[in-house]
């Protein structure tokens, strides 16, 4: 190992009372919210049950009048005294870490609530028409059986649409497809001033098109989005791959399972899925999935795996075992793979709960996994939430694919999390310079993975708790954090929003391009409407004056 990838040396930390808290949480989960995300559980499927039944016409025509119901709330507002325009969703619903205190300031609340149902699939479009609040899990379920899917499709079930483009997403096809957000081709969102409006590529609203992604709902309200659907077959044939050596070494297995020479747009050479796991800075396993028809898993029925089967080990774990057995083969049913990292949130759930992964406790009780992110949220005290924010880590770092490497050697010398989550991603050229875009240039360069309208990103996924607080020592979070924010500014990488931020304004628009977003905020009406996306994400609570002061403030260009 060179010196380079040597984790820091940390002092040892003393334990506070708030240790023993997160070490026994386990009690309450099991006793308490595993029962209440069962029962939310089967709320959610008996909604998404009854919304199924109802017509396309008859959902339309409820989205219509939910719409008129929005508009008239918008129109109420006194800009002048009642604050800016947020949703009326709690705080503790959404899935990530990032603090969202700027809803205890002053706001005007617009309740999309009712915005949760699937609209269409057109087959004939290749279409699928959803609302903001449509989950990845409730869409899998509709389309699968159509041998139909989003062309992207994130892993956790409970992933919605809107987060998903108003925030970020990816998966293991975003190799072939890029963002989630990539892959919607209309929008229809509602402008400050009440004008429900659609928005495409090619319209008089293309510049908004273009900027609604990364933008966290700062430039209007989501409505609903047309998001592309591709055929697909009823199994994921998954061949996993271990490799060995040092972190140089895993990087260049993961590049070479998957990227093509520069321009190679010869889609037999790609697999459909690709990530890779890296379990220790010396293993991974290397996962490449391609669509497979029940007649040819039947005729490999030996190698057929239920992984979405309650007792079943978890995903990571069971992709671990190539590490002793050398590369085989299964074939899962395409649903179940879509959504394999559901019940283990990755492994995350090992933290909440460390006994979850033992046989006896996935025969006994794993039907109920994973307890519900919003009830786990719910149910943190002050001190646990700063607990979670000192002394874990849930951080996606996008960075060029030629780079990661180089960011893996400092993901492991910095935070030392294991394991890792590794997922390329397209990053395309847009005809507008969007929040995130290509290293200018990066053609020239012709790397493995990359096109010329697209280079080839990589997501580092980091979940988990550092190794030195695992060994109780100490670990400074935010410092950590700002180093890694450092880091990918450098190299122009970019940190996904729902995560915890210690960007400065300045650090912000270096990182992200503003020119875009600014432009649409003062041509559709947001200044002044609806909170700049850096002061949504941004670290700390947001005090009504801090609000209002924020948008006197002109766009800070980060290259100066």
């Amino acid at each position: 190992m060179s010196n380079h990838e040597t984790p820091m040396i940390r002092p040892k930390r003393k334990k506070v009372w708030v240790d023993y808290l997160i070490q026994f949480r386990w009690v309450g989960v099991i006793f308490l919210l595993l029962p209440m995300s069962l029962m939310l559980d089967m709320f959610i499927y008996l909604d998404q049950v009854i919304s199924q039944r109802k017509s396309y016409k008859h959902r339309q025509k409820e989205h219509n009048k939910n719409v008129i119901k929005v508009i008239k709330r918008l129109k109420e507002r006194n800009p002048s005294k009642d604050g800016l325009v947020c949703t009326a969703r709690k705080p503790w619903v959404t899935v990530g870490m990032r603090n969202v205190d700027y809803k205890r300031a002053m706001r005007f609340e617009v309740d999309l609530s009712d915005f949760r149902n699937i609209l269409a699939i057109d087959h004939d479009r290749m279409i699928a028409t959803c609302e903001p609040l449509v989950k990845m899990g409730q869409i899998t379920r509709a389309t699968v059986p159509m041998n139909l899917a989003l062309a992207v499709v994130p892993e956790l079930e409970d992933l919605t649409v809107g987060g998903l483009i108003n925030g970020s997403g990816l998966e293991g096809s975003s190799h072939l497809y890029g963002l989630f957000s990539d892959i919607v081709v209309a929008y229809e969102i509602i402008l400050a001033d009440g004008r429900a409006v659609r928005a495409t590529k090619d319209n008089e609203y293309s510049d908004l098109f273009y900027a609604i992604p990364w933008s966290q709902g700062t430039l209007g309200l989501l409505t609903c989005a047309e998001i592309k659907l591709i055929p697909i077959k009823e199994y994921m044939k998954v061949t996993y791959k271990p490799v060995r050596g040092n972190i140089s070494d895993l990087a260049k297995g993961y590049i070479d399972s998957f990227a093509p020479e520069f321009g190679d747009t010869d889609s037999e050479k790609v697999p459909d899925f690709v990530e890779t796991l890296i379990y220790n800075p010396h293993e991974a396993v290397c996962m490449t999935g391609k669509y497979a028809s029940k007649e040819e898993a039947k005729m490999n029925w030996t190698k057929i795996n239920y992984i979405g089967l309650w007792f079943k080990p978890w995903f990571y774990q069971h992709a671990q075992t190539a590490l002793k057995k050398g590369e085989f083969v299964d074939y899962i049913p395409t649903r179940e793979y879509y959504h394999r990292h559901t019940r283990s949130y990755f492994w995350e759930s090992k933290l909440i709960l460390p006994f979850a992964d033992q046989w006896w406790f996935r025969i006994l009780l794993g039907w109920t996994m994973p307890p519900k992110i919003p009830l786990l949220k719910v149910a943190q005290t002050e001190a646990m939430h700063n607990y979670y924010h000192d002394m874990h880590v849930l951080q996606d770092l996008l960075v060029p694919l030629y780079k990661v490497s180089d960011a893996l050697e400092w993901a492991h010398r910095e935070m030392e999390v294991y394991p890792i989550w590794v997922c390329p991603h397209k990053l395309y050229k847009h005809p507008y310079k969007t929040m995130v875009y290509p290293e200018p240039g990066y053609e020239q360069h012709r790397r493995k993975g990359d096109t010329t309208d697209a280079q080839m990103y990589t997501d580092i996924g980091l979940y988990y708790a550092p190794g030195s607080v695992l060994r109780g020592e100490v670990f400074d979070g935010s410092d950590a954090v700002r180093r890694m924010e450092t880091w990918l500014i450098e190299n122009h990488g970019y940190e996904t929003q729902y995560a915890v931020s210690e960007l400065s304004e300045k650090e912000f628009w270096r990182m992200f391009d503003g020119a875009l977003y600014e432009k649409c905020r003062r041509k559709y009406g947001a200044v002044g409407n609806f909170m700049s996306v850096y002061y949504k994400s941004k670290k700390g609570r947001k005090t009504e004056k801090e609000v209002q002061e924020a948008l006197e403030i002109p766009y800070v260009d980060g290259t100066d």
